[in-house]
């Protein structure tokens, strides 16, 4: 198991506050991502993304207050299931003239 993690973060604001960037398993709950290397991140989420070093420990500490105990190393891509072939659209509704 990797000793340092690089961890994806996001920077906002003119001071250039960092946060974790959290995610999400397929049973919804949130999880922290890592990866072994900083070629390993850029690979699934891209060159552009900024990320940190951090140790499993750190990680572990700066999660658990926030609820999350689910810590996920060098993670796949993985889709949302797909639902069978899409409904054919409803047709849209017709206006009825009534005579009086």
């Amino acid at each position: 198991m990797a000793s340092v993690w690089h961890v994806p973060v996001t920077t906002s604001g003119t001071r250039g506050t960092t946060a974790l960037r959290l995610f999400r398993l397929r049973d919804g709950r949130r999880c922290a991502v890592g990866f072994s290397s900083p070629e390993a991140l850029a690979a699934l989420l891209g060159p552009e993304q900024a990320s940190a070093e951090i140790g499993e420990p750190a990680l572990r500490d700066l999660t658990a207050p926030l609820g999350v105990d689910a810590l996920v190393l060098d993670p796949r891509l993985v889709a949302p299931p797909v639902a069978g072939p899409a409904a054919p659209p409803a047709p849209a509704p017709t206006a009825q003239l009534q005579h009086r």
